[in-house]
């Protein structure tokens, strides 16, 4: 799992299970400073992956790309 700190929120390597099996590559985001669960953004849309360990390699991979995150919490790419 992969984690970058943003101003105000932090966002982690993620995955959401797929129906029928396999994960889909996510990035959660939660605010720093409060409680809550985190927002799970699915990313790569259409990719199911059949492991754990690609699908957080994969999701990992797009964290670095990622540029921010805006005040309400949405991925800034």
């Amino acid at each position: 799992m992969a984690r970058r700190e943003f101003p105000g929120f932090e966002a982690v390597s993620a995955m959401v299970p797929a129906e029928g099996g396999g994960y889909h590559p996510a990035i959660a985001v939660k605010a720093l400073n409060g409680g809550g669960a985190p927002r799970f953004h699915k990313i790569l849309e259409g990719q199911v992956l059949a492991s754990a360990v690609a699908t957080d390699a994969a999701a990992s991979a797009e964290l670095e790309r990622l540029q921010g995150v805006d005040d309400a919490g949405e991925l800034i790419w």
